[in-house]
């Protein structure tokens, strides 16, 4: 039984902690219901990965023999190699998003763009603490509330601590409930936040439709060139789901591939929660820089709504709390927005303006990520 101990003996304190991680990750995704089919992938991977000479990495047996792990391979051949994974998702994020709210009330793009002050914010902050300008920018786009994309950014740039920023940036996902009521009340009052607005959607024709996606793609890939494997493949999706010859596609888009690549992402991700890695004190540095970049892309939005009612007629203001969900957490966010109206007027329904808002805030989130992507390599160009 010399294996048995040999393999206990083997176990670090580091790795206790990941255990204790995984486990943390697989009671909030099955006792708290957050992000299930995030967090439970995530928790057991994180467990997966630490354990002593794990067979999912890969490793080099007696003999010199040398074998493979799954995980590893997953990583290095869906996130490290092209990325895949975290694109791939799109297609079914964009397959499940309806434009409609948004292309009938225009004005709600501006919350998409507002609300992601904090990504600039918290980059700023990380680099003041010290951190490497990729590192840095990596960090801050655990504020766009959008996990794939937090993923996608930290790779690109070759952030050393893409684990803890996924962790993060999904932890604040599932968080999105209990932070954000917070970080609205904080600075909005009860008179604002009983703000009625009233809901008048214009049609939207089929045409509209079908050319939204692809003049986004195309206004995208101009401004932002390096945003456009992120936009390109959410308004795939959303072509898919509005061109009405591809029912099928479009089911099988928003069900069967967003949960398959869901569960591979999350799984997969763990490669990067290894140990040595990510038990150290910056990883608690970047949770503390995710929550303040997540409050501030939510109060971001907050304060540019209550900026445009200094300029609206009364009958026309608009309800700060709808300016919280231009974050990319969707539906998430704009349900939040919706509970909290109820809850001061019972009356007043905010969903419709908030889902625009939110749809919004995945177009904004993305392309804030490929601006991000483009800055900084420029920056690390001229210093070259």
């Amino acid at each position: 039984m010399e294996f048995l101990l040999s393999g206990i003996m083997a176990i670090t304190w580091q790795q206790l902690v990941m255990y204790a991680v995984g486990c943390i990750l697989i009671y909030l995704a099955v006792v708290k219901e957050f992000e299930p089919s995030l967090l439970l992938p995530m928790g057991f991977g994180a467990i997966l990965v630490n354990l002593p000479a794990t067979g999912v990495l890969d490793q080099v047996l007696y003999g010199n023999v040398q074998t493979h792990g799954i995980i590893q391979w997953l990583f290095d051949t869906g996130i490290e190699a092209s990325e895949a994974l975290p694109i791939l998702l799109f297609i079914g994020i964009g397959a499940m998003i309806d434009f409609g709210p948004l292309l009938s009330n225009p004005k709600m793009f501006l919350f998409g763009a507002a609300a992601q002050f904090g990504i600039f914010f918290t980059i700023v902050l990380a680099a003041v603490l010290g951190f490497d300008l990729p590192d840095a920018a990596s960090i801050g786009i655990i504020g766009a509330a959008d996990g794939p994309t937090s993923i996608l950014v930290s790779q690109i740039l070759d952030s050393k601590y893409m684990g803890a920023i996924a962790v993060a940036a999904y932890s604040y996902m599932a968080l999105v409930p209990i932070v954000q009521p917070m970080a609205v009340k904080l600075v909005t009052t009860k008179k604002e936040r009983l703000i009625r607005m009233n809901y008048n959607p214009g049609s939207v024709t089929k045409l509209t439709r079908i050319m939204f996606p692809i003049i986004v793609t195309i206004i995208a890939g101009l401004i932002a060139p390096q945003s456009v494997a992120l936009v390109g493949f959410l308004m795939f999706g959303n072509l898919i789901r509005e061109c009405g010859v591809l029912g099928s596609l479009s089911d099988t888009a928003q069900n069967s591939l967003a949960n398959l690549i869901t569960l591979l992402l999350g799984i997969t991700i763990a490669f990067s929660m290894k140990a040595e890695a990510f038990v150290n004190w910056q990883t608690l540095l970047i949770m503390g820089l995710g929550l303040v970049a997540f409050v501030m892309d939510t109060i971001g939005g907050v304060l540019f709504a209550k900026f445009l009612n200094l300029f609206l007629k009364k009958d026309q203001k608009i309800n700060p709390m709808v300016g919280a969900a231009g974050i990319s957490a969707f539906p998430m966010s704009a349900r939040v927005i919706q509970k909290m109206g109820i809850k001061e007027d019972p009356n007043n329904h905010l969903l419709m303006h908030a889902i625009s808002a939110n749809v919004s805030g995945q177009i904004g989130s993305v392309v804030a990520g490929g601006v991000v992507i483009k800055i900084v390599i420029d920056i690390l160009a001229r210093m070259q």
